[in-house]
């Protein structure tokens, strides 16, 4: 008998190799002291957050639209009546959350297939707690959104990304594909989302989420960058290849459904030119980013998906001329550099502490 659900997708086959593991002491002590803090800070969202506290809506309006575009202080956008100004704000948010939520189920289900497939036992271990984290974070990320009005499909380059991660039989495709590209930019847009919102519950949410995702950001970087050095020339090619696709679906898309042309697609019944929207932040870009940091500048992907996937050795030049190439077509082409070695000079390092790191508010 086979059970099926009205809101199920049908089924995608994927490569699950299963590895059993007989030593059963640490051979890798990074992943053990990250197993044991994934241990130590395991939280309840029905204990620890306060869910009958309403949405505070004043305060849900002066959110930003998107992580990386500020679509809000360009003159297009202020022109526009309060009231939809309001509308498109809460679709913003609303877009950006749902896909936050649909990433972190596709997270829920490669941390569990990571427990089968990765070859040491303390990774093993520590994917087991990632794929509770994975489940909070799905719960938590579901019951906001409820109270805000529901909840967006999935972007279709996010669905793809998650797609080909799931569908790999290559263990370290899954850790790059998730930990370090998705994980990455998830956490460099809880950051700025946490720190850019006043609404209580969206904040008090956030903080137990990202504190989560620092480490497993840092359980992708640890593993991969002990790996990398024993891969030959080919394999870390192939490596390498996966992280700068997956990348380039997220900022661009195929067939133009990266992540900001399927959140313009979210104003498409209101009266809102998304073309005269995106040509007036290119022309007022030195305007709007005035004072930004740096880091916000750069953008999730150069500020900080690049400096994981440099410290592991999967950032050469061959590869760092793409990201330059797909960049320079962003808002921020200009942070981006005039050729490579420029831009590989202004990628920066990562946080020495990632958790301190996301959970402040200083770049």
């Amino acid at each position: 008998m086979e059970l099926k659900t009205d809101t199920q997708e049908p089924d995608m086959e994927t490569a699950m190799k299963v590895v059993y593991q007989w030593n059963y002491g640490s051979e890798l002590e990074e992943l053990r002291r990250l197993y044991v803090k994934g241990a130590q800070q395991q939280w309840v969202s029905e204990r620890d957050i306060d869910w009958e506290q309403p949405i505070d809506m004043a305060k849900f309006a002066s959110m930003p639209i998107s992580s990386t575009i500020p679509f809000e202080k360009c003159s297009y956008f202020r022109s526009l009546p309060d009231e939809t100004r309001w509308e498109v704000t809460r679709r913003g948010v609303a877009f950006r959350l749902s896909n936050f939520l649909h990433g972190e189920q596709g997270a829920l289900m490669v941390a569990s297939q990571l427990v089968n497939a990765v070859p040491h036992t303390d990774a093993k271990f520590y994917a087991a707690t990632q794929t509770m984290d994975e489940a909070r974070h799905v719960e938590v990320f579901a019951a906001y959104l409820e109270k805000l009005g529901g909840t967006q499909p999935i972007a279709p380059g996010l669905k793809n990304v998650l797609d080909e991660t799931l569908k790999t039989g290559n263990w370290m495709q899954k850790l790059v594909g998730m930990q370090i590209v998705v994980e990455g930019l998830a956490l460099f847009a809880f950051r700025r989302m946490r720190n850019l919102t006043e609404e209580p519950l969206l904040r008090e949410l956030l903080m137990y989420v990202s504190r989560d995702e620092a480490r497993h950001h840092a359980y992708g970087v640890q593993y991969i960058e002990r790996c990398v050095p024993e891969m030959g020339d080919a394999e870390r090619m192939e490596l390498e290849d996966f992280a700068l696709e997956a990348s380039r679906i997220l900022v661009t898309g195929q067939n133009d459904n990266g992540l900001i042309t399927s959140l313009l697609q979210a104003f498409s019944d209101l009266d809102v030119d998304a073309v005269a929207l995106m040509e007036s932040v290119r022309a007022e870009r030195d305007e709007i980013t005035a004072g930004m940091p740096r880091l916000q500048q750069l953008g999730p992907v150069a500020g900080f998906v690049l400096p994981g996937l440099k410290r592991c050795g999967l950032l050469s030049e061959r590869v760092a001329s793409h990201y330059h190439d797909f960049l320079q077509g962003t808002v921020n082409a200009a942070t981006m550099g005039d050729d490579v070695a420029e831009f590989m000079e202004r990628i920066p390092g990562l946080p020495e502490d990632t958790a301190a790191w996301v959970l402040s508010e200083v770049d």
